[in-house]
């Protein structure tokens, strides 16, 4: 058994096809075919199930699975240390992102990071705070920015970068422009215009709702902060965003900008940077955490 035959099991599973496997290992597809045939022949059992449309593993592919992965992150992790005694860092880190936020949040330090450490591979990935939480926990993912109304959740570390109220947004004409605060009976009785569930925004409000045996009716969904403002200014609802977003630049620079009313009780959201507990596991992707950090 060769590092080679792990690696084409691991790519053809996570890829769903040889086809797709072979063009990411950039090797002919009859390659991947006969390595993996050939690992299949070794352990006596065949691996994957060759669909007409997708490849799935077997149960033995699946036990074998963790061992594989396991093998080829100590292999690299071995890479990683002796390039860290040579003062280099090499290899890949993976970054997480909640796609209601601002492009600016990361641009700057990731880009920069990447800059300084042309070596590295690095990836950014945007999702929902559920996904990039499985992300996280999977392995999948070095860090993460995300929004929580309290902790992270089990499994995860993390530090909080920005604490903030939610505010009710509305057009400047809304009944709610005028009044000192909205109430959460209020907000109930009226169509929302908020994140998707699966984000930690949308928890928080949700949350809050439920201990008052309230449920929310959503009129708009999106993950973009920006367009909920944009249909909230429009009169289609009430937007429920953190204090900040009505700042952002797309918003502010509108002809009649959103009225942002305050919400009482307060239900306030955490911008956090996470981690997998006990820290990233390579050299670079702690450096990459200790940068984030700083």
């Amino acid at each position: 058994m060769e590092l080679r035959h792990l690696r084409y099991l691991v790519a053809v599973v996570d890829s769903g096809t040889v086809t797709a496997a072979a063009a990411a290992l950039h090797v002919a597809q009859p390659g991947v075919s006969a390595q993996l045939r050939q690992l299949e022949r070794e352990l006596g059992a065949p691996l994957v199930e060759r669909g007409p449309r997708a490849v799935t593993p077997t149960e033995a592919g699946l036990a074998v699975l963790p061992h594989a992965r396991a093998a080829l992150a100590a292999v690299e992790d071995a890479r990683d240390a002796v390039a860290a005694l040579r003062g280099l860092l090499r290899g890949r880190v993976a970054v997480g992102m909640a796609t209601s936020l601002p492009d600016t949040v990361l641009a700057d330090p990731v880009g920069d990071f990447a800059a300084a450490h042309p070596q590295l591979e690095v990836t950014l990935r945007e999702g929902t705070t559920d996904e990039l939480v499985d992300e996280l926990r999977a392995g999948r993912l070095d860090v993460a920015v995300l929004g929580f109304p309290h902790a992270p959740p089990d499994g995860l570390d993390g530090r909080v970068l920005v604490e903030s109220p939610l505010v009710a947004a509305v057009a400047a004409d809304d009944p709610f422009a005028g009044q000192a605060a909205v109430t959460l009976d209020e907000l109930a009785a009226r169509p929302l215009i908020c994140l998707p569930r699966g984000h930690g925004l949308r928890a928080a409000l949700d949350a809050a709702l439920a201990a008052r045996s309230l449920t929310a009716r959503v009129g708009f969904e999106s993950g973009a902060m920006t367009l909920l403002l944009r249909l909230a200014a429009r009169g289609a609802g009430v937007a429920v965003v953190p204090e900040p977003a009505l700042g952002a630049a797309g918003v502010a620079a509108l002809a009649r900008p959103p009225v942002a009313v305050p919400i009482t009780p307060e239900i306030r959201t955490r911008l956090h940077l996470v981690w997998r507990s006990g820290g990233p596991g390579g050299p670079a992707a702690r450096a990459l955490l200790e940068s984030l950090l700083r």
